[in-house]
């Protein structure tokens, strides 16, 4: 019996509608880009592992997709000895952040610093699969490297606020700085585990800060500890009330007031650049990933319930693991597949979106074939999207296809049409039809972009 098809958990397959609904969001996305000055790289889906471990955290590194390094990886293994270094020696890429460093350190004498870039790619995690959460998915990557100004964090913010306000989404952009994080570790007695501290309150929003007071209990904070921290992380009040009243918690902790201070430059600059999206203050924002220094960001839909939709931050140690110090980064990533459930959840895509081919020639027959072929070529370069339906057969499956891909005009050319050099349109939304001559391309267009 033959085996049913299937794909793996965490995966999907896209269509032609979907397909056109996603380069919708890509388009839209690397438009905005394009417009800050930022330039586009790709790297391989694998990396080594070396480049890849020890970048994300511990519970990172066990989402971390394995590849053998060959089919018969295992035909001359020494069970005696550890199996991953002989059998595994790359991975599928967790992020787009880490390869970007690699290829920064690896190209440093080709590229000029400050060096803009944006990276539209899938990458990988071994995760569990759930609504919003997937094992492949895409990341549309925007960095700059090189510079520790924060117009930098501006521009991206200004970004953040573009792309949304293009797909017709409102969103929340909270910030916070990972050295108020470091900060808060310090002015509580631990600034050994300013680490378990960050993934305990990365977690806030999925169980609670209950269970997150537990989990930093668990990792050896005691419970005077912990009650410090409390009051931050349910903190409210204007963005400069939050600042003031951190001011004061601060003041025993030098890396925290500096953290402080680089929210208030920042909230600055936001406010004189006429921000229209939501930006806010969260000091429960901590952002998982261990490589992250300074400001942090996190992009949720105010309309749609789901996971953030976009999210990054400041890095200045990230290229000095590969060899290359004092180089600081930020960046935001876009998760395209958490963009495209918002978008369809709101109904939000463009109705124009479902077909890319703007008018289906029937076919009539060789002779009317032979006579319609050198218009669509001639249309084609026009810009216009044209089909020729490729075989012979009755009307009514032409016209069953052209509804199918939601093909706006057709043409029915036929014996008629070819004798007396002409050419039958017919808007199959709205049923008006029109006849031009063949050689009038421009009628013919206008017509169409009607």
């Amino acid at each position: 019996m033959a085996q049913k098809p299937s794909i793996p958990k965490g995966t999907r397959d896209f269509g032609q509608q979907e397909m056109a609904e996603r380069n919708y969001i890509f388009d839209t996305i690397r438009s905005v880009f394009r417009t800050y000055g930022y330039s586009q790289i790709e790297t391989p889906a694998m990396e080594n592992l070396s480049t890849l471990m020890g970048k994300y955290g511990e519970e990172g590194d066990k989402l971390l997709y394995r590849i053998l390094n060959s089919g018969d990886a295992f035909a001359e293994v020494d069970f005696d000895k550890a199996l991953a270094p002989q059998v595994c020696e790359k991975g599928l890429r967790y992020d787009l952040t880490v390869p970007f460093a690699r290829f920064v350190v690896q190209h440093q004498n080709e590229i000029a610093f400050p060096f803009k870039r944006y990276q539209i790619q899938p990458v990988w995690r071994a995760d569990r699969p759930q609504k919003g959460r997937y094992r492949e998915f895409y990341q549309c990557d925007v960095d700059v490297i090189g510079s520790k100004s924060q117009i930098n964090e501006l521009e991206l913010v200004q970004i953040v606020d573009k792309v949304f306000t293009l797909l017709d989404v409102n969103v929340i952009i909270k910030i916070n700085n990972r050295k108020v994080l470091t900060g808060l570790a310090e002015i509580c007695g631990h600034p050994d585990k300013v680490v378990d501290i960050t993934v305990a309150i990365d977690k806030l929003d999925k169980i609670g800060l209950q269970a997150v007071k537990e989990e930093m209990m668990s990792k050896g904070l005691d419970e005077k500890s912990v009650g410090m921290l409390e009051p931050v992380l349910t903190l409210s009040g204007s963005n400069k009330e939050k600042i003031a009243t951190m001011r004061s918690i601060m003041a025993g902790s030098e890396t925290g007031m500096r953290g402080l201070d680089e929210l208030e430059e920042l909230f600055g600059f936001i406010e004189s650049a006429g921000i229209s999206s939501t930006v806010e203050i969260d000091l429960s924002l901590a952002r998982g990933l261990n490589y992250y220094t300074g400001a942090i960001f996190e992009v949720k839909a105010a309309d749609f319930q789901i996971g953030s939709i976009c999210g990054g931050g400041r890095y200045d140690n990230l290229t000095g693991i590969f060899g290359l110090p004092d180089m600081s980064g930020v960046g935001v990533s876009f998760g395209a597949d958490r963009i495209y459930d918002v978008l369809k959840g709101l109904d939000k895509f463009p109705a124009g979106l479902r077909s890319s081919t703007e008018i289906l020639f029937a076919n009539m027959g060789s002779d009317e074939t032979a006579y319609i072929i050198p218009i669509a070529a001639a249309l084609r370069g026009r810009g216009i999207a044209v089909e020729v339906y490729p075989d012979s057969c009755k009307l009514k499956k032409q016209f069953d296809y052209a509804d199918r891909k939601a093909i706006p005009f057709l043409s029915i050319c036929g014996g008629d049409e070819v004798a007396a050099g002409k050419v039958q349109l017919k808007n199959l939304n709205s049923g008006v039809q029109e006849t031009f001559s063949k050689d009038d391309l421009d009628g013919i267009i206008c017509f169409l972009k009607k």
